[in-house]
């Protein structure tokens, strides 16, 4: 009888254990910005791959979807709220609540030296107090946005191209700049693109190579434009009332990894990107190299729109930011 009061008290003591080392496990909800077979979303899945790996009964990531559980430009809002805790999406998708998210596009340096010169630093207190976020990672840069066109470009006198023939679809992120050029600008998500294209809405798109041909945007855009302009500012990043109630061991393994896949993307993308852009060139997509003034001029309007319209918004920390994240 003893005995198996003792047996029965064990059992229920290592019942116990195991329950309270399962409770311990956090489980986060996250959302994309692309549809899942999109190179960037694909590339989000890998990230949460290896959280889930090294957060094994600590934290880990459950991936509730992309555009269809909540539309991009809504995704930062969401996260602020509480109603995400984990979102994949670029800075320039939310520059209403946070502006100097455009210094990751307008960057002329890497995520590696913007963490050890103390901009990651300054925009983590940014983004805590405009968007409740905390900041994980700066994944699938190294890369820059792309005009494509429908049409071969008609070229101007100066080598650049007749921009007020484009009506070009943009998002927030560079709608300043293409009005600066003088194009019809018509903002709107990824997944209304593919239709306005087929019905000649606009004749002109902007994007990465990275995850082009996924949209089946190039069916429709024959000519890719080079120079690229920008930088990629896809971030991961955390409701910050949900980091803050997270252990220490968890904070540590999110941190672990998204630097470490900061780093990793990074490296992956660029190959990526150079083997999509072959990819769809074999198909028949042409290039059109902006030359001389034409190309200067539009270098140099895109490096400007961004800062600018920065110090409108919010002047308070720009020239922080130009010396923590332009050469």
């Amino acid at each position: 009888m003893r005995t198996a009061l003792k047996f029965a008290l064990a059992c229920g003591l290592l019942a116990l254990s195991a329950a309270g080392a399962q409770a311990k496990e956090v489980t986060l909800n996250a959302a994309h910005f692309t549809p899942a077979q999109n190179s960037y979303a694909q590339s989000f899945l890998k990230f949460v791959d290896e959280v889930n790996k090294a957060g094994k009964g600590v934290v880990q990531i459950k991936v509730r979807g992309g555009p269809e559980v909540i539309p991009p430009l809504q995704l930062g809002l969401a996260q602020k709220n509480g109603l995400i805790d984990v979102i994949d999406n670029p800075a320039g998708q939310y520059l209403e609540l946070v502006p100097e998210g455009e210094a990751f596009s307008a960057s002329t340096k890497s995520p590696e030296e913007i963490r050890k010169n103390g901009g990651w630093d300054l925009m983590q207190t940014i983004f805590a107090k405009k968007a409740n976020a905390h900041l994980l990672a700066h994944v699938d840069s190294g890369t820059g946005f792309n005009i494509f066109t429908v049409d071969e470009p008609k070229r101007s006198a100066d080598g650049g191209i007749e921009w007020s023939t484009l009506k070009i679809r943009s998002s927030p992120l560079y709608r300043q700049f293409f009005e600066s050029l003088g194009m019809t600008v018509i903002v709107m998500p990824p997944g209304e693109v593919y239709t306005a294209l087929e019905r000649g809405v606009i004749n002109a798109n902007a994007y990465p190579v990275f995850g082009y041909k996924s949209f089946g945007w190039d069916k429709f855009t024959k000519w890719r434009v080079e120079p690229t302009f920008f930088q990629t500012d896809v971030l991961i990043s955390m409701n910050k009332d949900k980091w803050d109630s997270l252990s220490p061991e968890a904070q540590k393994i999110l941190t672990d990894v998204g630097r470490k896949y900061e780093e990793e993307s990074r490296k992956a993308i660029q190959a990526e990107n150079a083997r999509q852009a072959k990819v769809m060139e074999d198909e028949g997509q042409k290039i059109f190299e902006l030359k001389g003034k034409g190309r200067e001029e539009f270098l140099a309007k895109a490096a400007k729109a961004s800062w600018d319209r920065m110090e409108k918004r919010d002047p308070t920390y720009v020239p922080q930011l130009r010396k923590f994240f332009q050469n």
